[in-house]
């Protein structure tokens, strides 16, 4: 029998230990629930469809399987937009009912093309990847259809402090577990427009992307990006591919990160507070006041 009782799809219940200066107790935690995802895609000519796995992904079963699926697909310049998926769907019959909803199938529309051998880069992707199992930074270096211009949109510095509490308020299973990562669109108002959680941070930008995509939103270059933890060069390039002109996180960004956003026009926030933080690229959208 388990040791974990499963509250719901996005996080379980499990018996622990707590050990302090004082002794120990019996308790519970909440886990944040982590279990794979195979993206298969279908593509070609009508006469000449392949179907061909091409990512494994450790996700947070939230609810939001085929925005990742697609955001994935597009942050990686396999599709340029909505229109070109025929449909998304869950494909593991097979499978243990349990597991049915770990494989998510995508068919392309017979008249899009692209670099098939890019779909030979199968990797593994872990939940606390940096770039995702890729080898080389040769490979993630996608071109954004979006140029960014510079001054578009202009921010107070004052909405940009507000972010972290809404982001918070949002996160239903960070409340619970702790353990998730989240990625938020906001307005340049900073009114929230949608929020993903999952245990990998470019797992919840991509299901965000998603959902953009679907909406027909994109691009995003209105808009304000907040991420949980830190901004890594993966996060920042696929907000680039959406056309995400400000990043902002709670934490610290990478220096290849801030060197990409520089070379694109990106703003990057990090340190983001209630009542203070840091900027490291574009500092002409930010208005202190």
């Amino acid at each position: 029998m388990s040791k974990y009782h499963l509250f719901s799809k996005n996080f379980a219940k499990k018996p622990i230990l707590r050990v302090n200066t004082k002794g120990a107790s019996a308790d519970t935690d909440a886990l944040a629930t982590e279990e794979p995802l195979e993206i298969v895609l279908v593509f070609g000519a009508a006469k000449h469809r392949q179907r061909q796995s091409i990512s494994i992904t450790m996700r947070t079963p939230t609810g939001h399987d085929f925005e990742l699926a697609v955001g994935f697909l597009f942050t990686e310049g396999v599709i340029k937009n909505y229109k070109d998926v025929m449909s998304v769907r869950y494909t593991a019959r097979e499978l243990d009912e349990t597991a049915q909803t770990n494989v998510v199938q995508v068919d392309l529309t017979p008249s899009v093309t692209f670099d098939v051998t890019t779909l030979q880069r199968h990797f593994y992707t872990s939940s606390s990847c940096g770039v995702c199992g890729k080898t080389s930074l040769d490979l993630v270096q996608t071109t954004s259809s979006f140029w960014l211009k510079k001054d578009v949109p202009l921010v107070k510095s004052a909405v940009l402090m507000d972010l972290p509490e809404k982001l918070r308020a949002a996160q239903s299973v960070f409340e619970e577990t702790g353990g998730i990562h989240a990625a938020a669109l906001f307005d340049r108002e900073g009114v929230l427009l949608a929020v993903r959680e999952d245990v990998g941070r470019h797992n919840a930008l991509d299901k965000l992307i998603g959902w953009a995509l679907q909406q027909q939103l994109l691009p995003l270059s209105n808009y304000i990006l907040l991420v949980s933890g830190r901004s890594s060069f993966e996060l920042v390039q696929k907000a680039l591919m959406a056309g995400i002109p400000i990043i902002a996180a709670v934490g610290a960004p990478s220096s290849l990160a801030v060197q990409l956003a520089d070379e694109n026009n990106m703003t990057v926030v990090g340190f983001l507070k209630h009542n203070r933080f840091n900027i490291y690229s574009s500092f002409e959208r930010i208005e202190v006041n």
